[in-house]
């Protein structure tokens, strides 16, 4: 949800930096904790004192309280008028950068339409976390310029949770016109095409009729959604001496195993850091209580849990690490099902025996669709590494500049890399009538869809209209573009990706994955 891969925090931050002190003394230092431990929120205290109750917990439920918490979420909880996107917010994202961006996506699902035999009626456009609204309101403004594809969509769906950006996106895509509430969320009506908008808490709300074709889009989304993080630790020689003693004698709190000789996964988990120390001498009253620490750190669980025993099971690219102590890997559940539920939308899906539960996803198996032929086609858009496993790439960011993550809860935005091919194998797992297209780099991609080329029009436009200031705002705009296709260094239009899931049929690109036009 902003341009936050840039300038990345490591996921656990040094409490204390070595260093002079910054006084004299003669005599012994005496540490004590202080008396009342202040929290930087409200949040954080809260699951400080959930914490304390529960134990440590898993960073995706630390990040799932800290983004989307009623009492105080990042996203959930901005009543007071603060916008966290743009430059008097925390982040800036490629729709806001320049308005091609969303005309671009616009272009694409006109592409895909004209692919999939232009249909007449039944199309749906969904958009999960779709921010201030800038991306959809684009492409709404560029698709009402395509009279037959504007007239075959019969409802446009936004998934987003946060009841202030839902209203900011109402205003600028509805304007006036009536807001209601129904059944699945609420409704409005677009101010092009007077398309018919539908809010939804979560994509489950989503209806998933096998006779519809959707165009997803998901434009840094899966970056805000919650991760989990492993660390493979070599074998425990001593796990057969963990014992307890008791009245009636000692009580094994382990059986070894022949997984005793092998590595296993160990779960990062979420714990609040140490009190702030006070520092104070015999002969002088002077105090200094360290600063700037964060609420929360980072641990490596002391044994397996359910979602260690799990979760890097769940594929070969997970096990291939856990031979080599020390390899961390991030998987994100909650990702892995997004993107399954895309492609069963497009790809429908066939009943199996075993789906009674989808362990992966974190929530109950989804029944089977069946759909005649598939049709849509979804856009991933976000920051991570095109092949690899994300690895200790959680990073918060306030104010444009990069914080660390657990610092601030509630006010501070969350985010970590992307993990592209987990996405893939999930959604072709889920759907045998998709095929995945990508990763691909977002300038790549921008560049195919023809960024130069719209912004020379618009150049010319700007020519046409006269004027001292034609020349600055023409730099303007190619300006933009420039920052969002450049490909040196950690640029936009490099560490960005593109991945498209489309109905299978037998490995044709689409356009802007190196197909073109039909």
């Amino acid at each position: 949800m902003s341009i936050r891969a840039v300038a990345g925090l490591p996921g656990c931050s040094r409490l204390f930096a070595r260093g002079p002190l910054g006084w004299k003394f003669s005599t012994r230092l005496r540490w004590s904790s202080s008396s009342a431990r202040q929290w930087s929120t409200p949040l954080a205290k809260n699951i400080a004192e959930a914490i304390s109750a529960t134990g440590p917990i898993s960073i995706a439920a630390y990040m799932r309280q800290c983004l989307t918490s009623s009492d105080g979420g990042y996203y959930t909880s901005h009543t007071d008028g603060k916008d966290q996107f743009g430059q008097k917010g925390d982040f800036i994202t490629s729709p806001e950068i320049s308005q091609i961006f969303g005309e671009l996506l616009g272009i694409w699902l006109l592409a895909e339409w004209i692919a999939q035999g232009k249909f007449s009626s039944g199309v749906e456009i969904m958009e999960v976390g779709p921010g201030r609204g800038t991306l959809m309101d684009d492409m709404l403004r560029t698709i009402s310029n395509f009279k037959p594809l504007a007239s075959s969509i019969e409802a446009v769906y936004l998934v987003e949770a946060s009841p202030a950006l839902r209203d900011a996106q109402k205003q600028l895509l509805c304007g006036d016109a009536s807001f209601k509430k129904i059944d699945i969320g609420f409704k409005s009506t677009s101010k092009y095409s007077r398309l018919p908008i539908v809010w939804c808490e979560d994509i489950r709300f989503v209806p998933n009729d096998a006779t519809k074709t959707p165009f997803i889009f998901a434009h840094e989304f899966f970056d805000a959604l919650p991760i989990h993080a492993f660390q493979s630790v070599p074998p425990n020689p001593n796990e057969a001496s963990q014992i307890l003693d008791s009245p009636t004698g000692s009580i094994p709190l382990s059986k070894p195993t022949s997984q005793s000789k092998q590595p296993q996964w160990r779960e990062l988990v979420v714990s609040p850091t140490p009190p702030p120390l006070k520092i104070t001498t015999s002969t002088s009253s002077t105090t200094a209580t360290a600063k700037s620490t964060p609420d929360f750190q980072l641990s490596l669980s002391k044994a397996s849990n359910p979602n260690s025993l799990l979760l890097p099971t769940l594929s070969q690219r997970y096990k291939a690490l856990l031979p080599t102590p020390g390899s961390v890997i991030e998987i994100s559940p909650e990702s892995h099902s997004y993107a399954a539920d895309f492609a069963r939308r497009i790809g429908g899906s066939s009943p199996t025996p075993t789906a009674k539960s989808s362990p992966s996803t974190e929530q109950p198996a989804p029944e089977s669709t069946t759909k005649s032929t598939p049709s849509g086609a979804a856009l991933i858009l976000d920051y991570g590494p095109a092949h690899t496993i994300p690895t200790s790439t959680l990073r918060g960011i306030r104010s444009h500049r990069p914080v660390s993550p657990f610092t601030d809860p509630g006010l501070v935005d969350i985010s970590a890399d992307v993990d592209f091919m987990a996405l893939a194998e999930a959604a072709l797992a889920a759907s045998p009538g998709i095929e995945v297209h990508g990763p691909v780099e977002q300038g790549f991609w921008l560049e195919s869809m023809g960024i130069r080329e719209r912004g020379e029009m618009l150049c010319q436009a700007l020519d046409k209209t006269g004027g001292d200031g034609v020349e600055e705002a023409k730099k303007r705009v190619r300006g933009a573009i420039e920052r969002l296709v450049e490909r040196g260094g950690g640029s936009m239009g490099r560490i960005y990706k593109a991945l498209a899931i489309v109905p299978e049929r037998g490995g044709k690109r689409p356009v802007g994955f190196g197909g073109g036009m039909d």
